[in-house]
């Protein structure tokens, strides 16, 4: 699923068969995870080539106006080898993000993937004279995996580790950390699983109705 971001937050997800919703996974880390994924999560794949991950980070949540750069340029520069990295990395996330949904340790070979991305140099950000954040020039797809990748890690031992969840509906497999005050998150998004849960329920509540009126 493609991601685009608006004002509001998280992304505007595209599936490919046309249709689109708002979903806010609560972490950066979690925001790669819609870019595909591994095995049947393949079919949503859209890191094909360089400009497609700088496109990813303009649509996440990295303030600062993240965008294509030249080499010793202002902007991020990034090869095609890091964008396989990239695709390494965030199918690693997949499955240790759904090992800790169901409390199971992580594969070695994911955590050693996780770990070694964020032992790299991460992205730097710094303070604007109008007070605003932008990023250090000299920004590489490297960076900005080093970046999501401590993300992560900050994700998986802090205090909304036990928040981690996947999405309620039985066909769903988008995962998100739910930071609202209540802690009773269950959909990706109440715009496409939530929705779909309503209008089955709403339905089955009519068939129950008729079912009594007949008898």
């Amino acid at each position: 699923m493609n991601g685009k971001a608006t004002n509001a937050p998280g992304l505007v997800l595209r599936h490919p068969d046309g249709s689109s919703f708002r979903f806010d996974p609560g972490a950066l880390c979690l925001e790669l995870l819609p870019t595909g994924g591994p095995g049947p999560l393949s079919y949503f794949e859209v890191l094909h080539e360089p400009a497609d991950l700088v496109r990813w980070a303009e649509e996440s949540r990295l303030p600062g106006g993240l965008a294509a750069g030249s080499a010793g340029g202002e902007g991020l520069v990034v090869s095609a080898a890091e964008v396989a990295d990239a695709r390494a990395l965030r199918d690693a996330l997949w499955r240790i993000t759904e090992s800790r949904v169901r409390e199971e340790p992580p594969a070695p070979d994911d955590l050693a993937t996780l770990n070694d991305a964020a032992a790299r140099p991460s992205l730097t950000s710094r303070l604007t004279v109008g007070g605003e954040r932008s990023w250090t020039p000299g920004g590489t797809g490297t960076g900005l995996l080093s970046t999501v990748a401590r993300d992560a890690i900050d994700l998986f031992t802090g205090a909304y580790a036990p928040r981690i969840r996947t999405c309620g509906a039985h066909d769903c497999r988008l995962l998100f950390v739910d930071t609202s005050r209540p802690g009773k998150r269950r959909w990706c998004s109440m715009e496409r699983c939530g929705n779909r849960h309503k209008v089955r329920a709403h339905r089955a509540r009519l068939t129950g109705s008729d079912a009594d009126t007949v008898d």
